[in-house]
């Protein structure tokens, strides 16, 4: 009975002492009320947020539905914070102790803070949206990039500072640390500014047809930090480095107010002053009627007569579609190429192909007879 008698007061004195001098029995209702703030938060999740739900949907905004999606999941961690704070109320602990649970518990609440102001970028960005009036869309994303970016950066400078790490030691080291990286990161950095003075000087935005020559060509799909991604005809994706993209010479064709046509047609020399004529003014009868065509003096328009060639009388075309859609610019071109050949050939003329003429002198007296195959 001694030896049960002392087992009793050992398991008695663990059970009082525990962990860190507390009784198991403290920790014990401690873990059960923080699980039961785990079990508030799916009730919570199922009946509060649920009901939050069905009264947004009927107001005729969105906004509030992007913004209460957006904070679902912070809120949802809203009870374990609260668990774990009155679980550490509850437990009789150490003051060191006490500070660290004191710490957590403020660490967490910051946490949940920041990650809520995160998430709510994206729903808010709408206020921003009205930038692009004066920004484009791309410096417009490069800012709510920024922005996220600012939030969780002083979300953990205060996480830190809770737990007594001093930022400014940090930030004057990672100066040091950044100066010797920016010396062997030069193009990163190059690609960088690179970028931003593509945006600000508005070259181009996403979607926009472009063509750099012997780099790229294709429609833009976005624009990063260091590189821009466009994406070719035949589908493939090509990163260009910002770099080149501000040293090269970029033509957007998706900023063209036109599209040009330009011809030489030639026609037979055979073909009278009279027949030309009648062409040229044909031709560009047809031009100023259609309605597809822009008209002077908004665009240049010339038919004229323009050279004599080795073996053709050449008319110039030049003129300008109102429509800068390539599939319908092409559709254009060609009812002006069948126009042109009802044209031509109403006009009794024909167009020429071409031909050189040989002219000799004499000729030698014995020549080869052309062996021509007979016909089997």
């Amino acid at each position: 009975m001694e030896k049960l008698k002392q087992f009793y007061l050992l398991v008695q004195d663990v059970w009082k002492n525990g962990l860190f001098g507390i009784d198991i029995g403290h920790f014990i209702v401690a873990v059960l009320i923080f699980f039961a703030f785990i079990l508030l938060r799916r009730l919570f999740a199922r009946f509060i947020i649920s009901r939050i739900k069905a009264v947004t949907k009927k107001t005729k905004t969105v906004i509030d539905d992007d913004m209460l999606e957006a904070l679902e999941k912070p809120v949802q961690f809203i009870p374990v914070v609260l668990g774990v704070f009155f679980a550490a109320e509850y437990l009789p602990l150490y003051p060191e102790i006490e500070v660290i649970a004191n710490k957590l518990v403020r660490s967490l609440i910051v946490f949940v803070i920041f990650w809520g102001l995160v998430t709510l970028i994206k729903p808010m960005s709408f206020l921003l949206k009205r930038l692009e009036k004066i920004f484009t869309s791309s410096m417009v994303d490069w800012l709510l990039k920024a922005i996220k970016v600012t939030f969780i950066f002083i979300g953990a400078a205060t996480i830190l500072e809770i737990w007594g790490i001093k930022i400014g030691p940090i930030l004057a080291g990672l100066g040091l640390f950044g100066v010797a990286v920016a010396l062997g990161a030069q193009d990163l950095f190059k690609n960088l500014i690179s970028g931003v003075l593509v945006i600000a000087e508005k070259r181009f935005n996403i979607g926009d047809w472009i063509r750099v020559d012997s780099v790229v060509e294709g429609t833009v799909e976005s624009i990063g930090f260091r590189s821009t991604v466009v994406r070719r005809f035949d589908k493939a994706p090509v990163f260009v480095p910002n770099s080149k993209l501000s040293d090269h010479a970029v033509i957007n064709f998706s900023s063209m107010t036109h599209r040009r046509i330009y011809w030489k047609i030639g026609v037979e020399y055979r073909t009278t002053v009279k027949q030309l004529r009648q062409i040229r003014d044909s031709i560009e009868q047809y031009i100023l009627e259609s309605e597809y065509f822009a008209k002077p003096p908004k665009v240049p328009m010339f038919v004229r007569i323009d050279r004599f060639s080795d073996s053709s009388i050449d008319i110039m075309v030049y003129c300008f579609t109102k429509t800068t859609e390539w599939g319908k610019w092409l559709e254009i071109k060609e009812t002006l190429a069948y126009r042109i050949k009802q044209i031509v050939e109403e006009a009794g003329s024909a167009f020429a192909f071409p031909s050189q003429s040989l002219y000799v002198e004499t000729l030698p007296t014995e020549v080869a007879e052309i062996f021509v195959p007979p016909v089997t």
